[in-house]
């Protein structure tokens, strides 16, 4: 790991150099103070808006309710107070009837004098109307009905001789008093009228403005909890991917988290463990190149030396020599073909990232795979079917050969004499898909996520075949990744079923 492709995290140091304006300098900080919290912090701040904008929404509409029913109980009191004041002057006009025709019955003075306290507490009652009702066709009663109390109190000042001409003026003057009490009882019920539909409509208003005050309030917080939720969940989702990456063996992307500090925090560490497991897989990739070449050497010597034994040039061998020579270099043999398959391991893992794409006709392509390995799959009593449509796409064909014939000599080696393999290759819009089904015994539960492990070797082996090196499975993982697709392997009532898809 050179020193160049290192990731640096160190927090930003201030310095002695301008700003470009006092609003950049002001974004700038204000990132750096989202920066600064902890996922915790964050977590805690999104509630707290949420929990503001909702609040808000909650007090907006208690204030607004309380207004209006303010409101309601200031109309209600002014409909029982003018109902009241309304009701005390006709009582008061009928008093000041009574006084003025006892008074010219009786020419008694404290029965005009009732008159006159009657009348100025009819005037008080009408102050009281007034400023319920001040509209200026109720201001026109109350002076027409002064007038007419005013001209009632003049013949009550010279009644004269003629006591019942005095109670013939009196009665025209009280009728039209009773009248403009009658108008003035319909006016006020009028006046409580629209005062009720004012409240009704400042309620309706209301109840509108808190239903748009409840959906901003409801969107904002939707608009708060999405974007507080994108910003914190992106980084957990970086911190996934980069450790689906690490457990992938797939050690060549930095990783880089951005958000809340102490999720910033693990991404270093985890960016250091990815520095490590790299220097790690680096360390032991040249570490069994090298024993494996150094093994090569002694190897070759010992076969070539059971060859010399076997051929008689030391002197004949007897029955029993003869048969330990030939385990010793069945053995070496068997020994140097799992040190060559480690080294072609390595080199095509090596090498699998290195893709030279270019246009490649799929079908053809595995058409000569499966020939190239006729003699091994004819030798086994088996049956290849190709099911495969004319398609082409930008892929390595070299590794993709690569991976069809891994997938085909895997799937010979399991299968049964007289087993059926079926290869299809399908493409469409998401990109390219092949399947890989026998006839064999399947993969073990046990095995299934250790499948494509390098050198691991399942429980379900093919009976009488030479156990493999465990390693055709991973390169086939390897170049696929590199094509920037997966393979699995499917659940199968019979045999073992694999795909991969290249985007």
């Amino acid at each position: 790991m050179s020193a160049d492709s290192l990731v640096t995290f160190a927090a930003p140091t201030p310095t002695s150099e301008p700003t470009p304006s006092a609003d950049s300098a002001w974004q700038r900080l204000r990132a750096e103070g989202l920066r600064g919290l902890s996922f915790r912090q964050c977590l805690l701040a999104a509630f707290l808006l949420v929990a503001l904008a909702l609040g808000g929404a909650a007090a907006q509409a208690m204030l607004a309710l309380e207004h209006v029913a303010l409101q309601g109980r200031q109309a209600s009191q002014d409909a029982a107070t003018l109902t009241a004041q309304v009701q005390r002057l006709a009582e008061r006009t009928v008093a000041m009837e009574r006084s003025a025709r006892q008074f010219l019955v009786l020419d008694d003075d404290g029965l005009r004098e009732r008159f006159r306290d009657a009348w100025q507490d009819a005037r008080a009652t009408q102050e009281a109307l007034g400023r319920l009702m001040a509209e200026p066709a109720t201001l026109r009663l109350f002076a027409e009905w002064g007038r007419q109390a005013d001209a009632a109190w003049e013949v009550l000042q010279n009644p004269g001789r003629a006591r019942a001409t005095a109670l013939k003026r009196l009665t025209p003057l009280f009728a039209r008093l009773h009248g403009l009490n009658e108008t003035l009882t319909v006016q006020g019920q009028q006046a409580m009228d629209r005062r009720s539909d004012a409240v009704l409509a400042e309620l309706e208003q209301q109840r509108r403005l808190i239903s748009a005050i409840v959906i901003g309030a409801i969107a904002l917080a939707v608009v708060l909890g999405l974007a507080f939720g994108h910003w914190l969940l992106r980084p957990l989702t970086h911190l996934e991917t980069a450790i689906g990456r690490l457990g992938d063996n797939r050690f060549d992307q930095p990783v880089d988290v951005r958000g809340p500090a102490d999720l910033r925090r693990l991404g270093r560490q985890l960016e250091w463990l990815r520095q490590r497991l790299a220097t790690l897989e680096s360390d032991k990739t040249r570490f069994v190149r090298h024993i494996s070449h150094e093994l090569k050497t002694p190897m070759a010597s010992i076969r070539e030396g059971a060859a010399l034994l076997r051929d008689g040039v030391a002197g004949p061998l007897t029955a029993d020599q003869a048969e330990i020579v030939r385990i010793l270099g069945d053995n070496s043999a068997a020994l140097q073909r799992q040190i060559e398959d480690l080294l072609s391991y390595h080199a095509l893992a090596s090498d699998s990232q290195q893709l030279r794409r270019r246009p490649v006709e799929l079908k053809g392509l595995l058409e000569r795979v499966v020939d190239e390995q006729r003699l091994l799959w004819q030798a086994r009593g088996l049956q290849v079917v190709v099911d495969a449509a004319e398609c082409a796409a930008m892929v390595d064909g070299g590794k993709l050969a690569v991976v069809m014939a891994n997938l085909l000599v895997n799937a010979v080696r399991f299968s049964p004499p007289g087993g059926v393999v079926r290869l299809a290759l399908e493409q469409d819009d998401t990109g390219l898909r092949i399947d890989c089904i026998d006839d064999g015994p399947g993969v073990a539960a046990q095995d299934v996520e250790r499948i494509f492990d390098p050198f691991y070797q399942g429980r379900n082996q093919a009976p009488g075949a030479r156990r493999g090196s465990g390693i055709g499975l991973s390169i086939v993982r390897e170049i696929v990744q590199a094509h920037g697709g997966s393979c699995r392997l499917l659940p199968s009532e019979r045999g073992a079923h694999f795909r991969i898809e290249i985007p």
